[in-house]
């Protein structure tokens, strides 16, 4: 599986599936949500009114992966994983941000997707320290065994957290 790192709009990108580092709701929000919401249209916001009326007490939980289409996005799927808020990294964090990025996986492989897209989970708002996240992110995705997947793209929103993964990536002793 080839891992590519970059800066950009998620929202823009010719994947089969983004991921959206959603909250609880599933229904849009601020940060990576609202912008990828915004650009999908109504089209999205319904498919996830649709997604939520179905799950038990009608919300997402943190750590899992919700799949629905795309709306107006160039991609096929987008894939909702709501993130875990940052205490102190001894409440869980670390297993609920991982199970976000396996349980993603899990959902464009059932959909036989070939490609697909993060952005940097529970990073923003959520608060997770960055390195620590990215480093979560791509022990997680290189240990996933792919059937369909070939492609994983991290969409880092500025150059900094591209930085940090890069550099993640290129040493070796922090893998």
């Amino acid at each position: 599986m080839k891992i590519e790192v970059m800066t950009g709009d998620i929202t823009t990108l010719e994947v089969d599936a983004i991921v959206n580092a959603a909250n609880c709701g599933l229904l849009g929000g601020g940060g990576v949500d609202g912008a990828i919401h915004r650009a999908a249209g109504k089209e999205l916001f319904e498919e996830c009114l649709k997604l939520v009326e179905r799950l038990p007490e009608h919300r997402g939980y943190t750590g899992q992966a919700y799949l629905t289409k795309a709306g107006r996005l160039p991609c096929k799927y987008v894939i909702h994983t709501p993130g875990p808020v940052y205490r102190d990294g001894k409440h869980g964090e670390p297993e609920l941000l991982a199970a976000c990025y396996e349980n993603s996986l899990r959902r464009a492989e059932e959909m036989r997707c070939t490609s697909i897209a993060f952005p940097c989970i529970s990073t923003g708002v959520y608060g997770y320290p960055k390195e620590e996240a990215a480093r979560i992110a791509l022990k997680t995705v290189q240990a996933f065994s792919p059937v369909s997947l070939q492609r994983v793209v991290f969409c880092c929103f500025g150059a900094g957290d591209e930085a940090i993964y890069r550099r993640i990536i290129n040493d070796e002793s922090i893998m």
